[in-house]
């Protein structure tokens, strides 16, 4: 069993949590990520490492409460435990060799890249961070990026903070305005993902994605994690989750994505249906 330490509310949706997990703290890099159960009857879900404590033997992740089993998770208090926290897992981001860089990060995906943002800027990288939200009430981790970017922007789709826009639309800025990066990286929703390496290949900039496709195992041996990735199948489990960004299939990564949606839904409802009729027995 894996205990909870530490538990914050970001905002309303997003949730960070500080598990003990001693043996992964040991080894975690940024850009890797753990695979979770909650208990037996949990599905094993994967969450990227958004930061470790090697002393404490901690490592902190945050998720958004989308699916049930995020959920789940974020009923959990301070005190609880979870059954499984498998990792790390994963290739880490590649920082050799870089000297300037621009991290871009969409939503909860920004949690996801303060880490590989602190290792770019702890490998002695210049680094620029993009980040965007829907609006300003949803803005997360803000003083974190700024301890660790040399320039920070942040966007908001109806300008209720930092400046009204996409990601993209600051990174076109700044690139047109003849700023140079050895390398973009962008972690966030797949279509904001694609769009910043639209925008990012008529530079010739390398660009790299953190991709998040269906995972069961976490060792690529039940495929589901496969991405195509310049026309050869790769398996994001093991061989990423960093690929080259113009090179990814992002509409076969997308419908994938979505396969088992209604599945998903469908099992949210008749889980609440059980709790509820539970509920009632209790009652009565």
């Amino acid at each position: 069993m894996f205990k909870i330490v530490r538990k914050k509310e970001l905002n309303s949706a997003i949730t960070l949590m500080e598990i003990e997990a001693p043996f992964v703290a040991k080894k975690a890099k940024a850009g890797q990520f753990i695979i979770f159960r909650v208990d037996e009857y949990g599905e094993r879900v994967p969450l990227t490492i958004a930061g470790y404590d090697r002393e404490k033997g901690t490592v902190t992740v945050i998720f958004q409460k989308v699916g049930l089993t995020t959920k789940l998770l974020g009923e959990l208090n301070e005190g609880d435990s979870i059954l499984d926290f498998v990792g790390p897992l994963g290739r880490p981001t590649e920082t050799a060799g870089l000297k300037r860089v621009c991290v871009i990060g969409g939503g909860v995906g920004c949690a996801i890249a303060l880490p590989s943002a602190q290792a770019f800027k702890d490998a002695g990288c210049e680094v620029d961070v993009i980040v965007g939200f829907r609006s300003r009430d949803i803005v997360i981790l803000e003083d974190e990026f700024l301890a660790c970017s040399d320039h920070l922007y942040v966007m908001t789709d109806d300008g209720t903070y930092g400046e009204q826009g996409f990601v993209t639309a600051k990174l076109q800025q700044l690139l047109d305005a003849g700023n140079h990066y050895d390398e973009v990286l962008a972690i966030g929703p797949i279509p904001m993902m694609r769009f910043v390496a639209k925008t990012t290949k008529p530079f010739g900039i390398k660009t790299v994605v953190s991709l998040n496709p269906i995972m069961i195992d976490g060792t690529g041996m039940c495929g589901g994690c496969r991405v195509t990735v310049d026309g050869a199948v790769h398996f994001a489990c093991v061989e990423g989750p960093d690929f080259d960004g113009h090179k990814v299939d992002f509409a076969e990564l997308m419908n994938r994505n979505s396969a088992y949606r209604d599945q998903e839904a469908q099992d949210e409802r008749e889980h609440m249906c059980r709790i509820e009729s539970l509920g009632k027995a209790l009652i009565r």
